[in-house]
């Protein structure tokens, strides 16, 4: 059976083939052209234009706050890095909640910068929304579990479905989004158990965020996964250190340009 990673080009369908196969699916997260060439040459299978960019590079304290046009701005960088990962798209808060017509406008903006699939978040509540956008020809991906743009409402960054009631309501928001079209569904902040059963009682693909090895997928924000900053979320592993190596060449940059060791003659241009 062909492997996921010997896919050249990424596709919906390779995700659910990736599951019936027992494969694991990998993510993360880029925002811009040369991040999402690197991750894009390794092999990582989707890209997600998250608006985590709101808190992981455009310095604010929460997603909300991030736009249509960031995601647009992001959305065409990251295209532009891409050729074999999935590129999908978050709609940000207030694009695609007061209806699906409203979301459809969003998404079809999202799928004309370069997206191949959208995301956005909720249960239910957004089943039409996914209807359309699937009966259009807009792929989705749903979001359940710890929503951020919810952060507000949910007290905070609370691990979900703790109870048998919310968990209950959790099971029943990913049928709904199942059965309305989406073609994967991030699982984010809730118990491994859950997350575990949920993925075995759901036909498409489960992608995991703080939810357990068990799910079909993995997803981090980069610069989590990276090392870039002195915090990252409990769930999240560090695979590097890119913040520090930085740090360092900035540092080598600007000890040899005040002892005059940079530019060189030979890095000088002669008359």
């Amino acid at each position: 059976m062909t492997q996921l990673q010997d896919i050249k080009k990424v596709r919906i369908q390779h995700l659910a083939q990736a599951k019936a196969a027992g494969q694991k699916t990998t993510m993360l997260t880029a925002y811009d052209t040369p991040t999402a060439a690197i991750f894009d040459a390794t092999g990582i299978d989707m890209l997600l234009v998250g608006d985590s960019m709101g808190n992981a590079v455009l310095g604010y304290d929460s997603t909300l706050p991030v736009t249509l046009d960031d995601s647009l701005r992001a959305t065409r960088a990251v295209a532009a890095g891409s050729s074999r990962s999935l590129v999908v798209s978050d709609l940000p808060f207030g694009t695609y909640e007061a209806s699906p017509e409203k979301c459809f406008d969003s998404a079809v903006a999202l799928m004309k910068a370069g997206a191949e699939a959208v995301k956005f978040e909720g249960g239910a509540r957004v089943a039409p929304q996914i209807h359309l956008l699937s009966q259009s020809g807009i792929p989705v991906m749903a979001h359940l579990g710890f929503t951020p743009q919810s952060v507000n409402t949910l007290g905070g960054n609370r691990v979900q479905g703790r109870d048998d009631a919310s968990a209950k309501r959790l099971a029943e928001d990913a049928l709904a989004v199942q059965d309305a079209g989406a073609f994967a569904v991030v699982l984010e902040l809730m118990p491994a158990t859950l997350a575990a059963d949920l993925t075995a009682r759901l036909d498409i693909p489960t992608i995991g965020i703080g939810a357990g090895p068990g799910t079909d997928g993995q997803v981090l924000v980069w610069t989590d996964m990276a090392g870039m900053g002195d915090w990252q979320p409990s769930f999240a592993q560090r695979f590097g250190e890119v913040g520090a190596a930085l740090r360092v060449a900035a540092q080598a940059y600007g000890s040899a340009v005040r002892d005059g060791r940079y530019p060189s003659e030979e890095q000088s241009f002669t008359s």
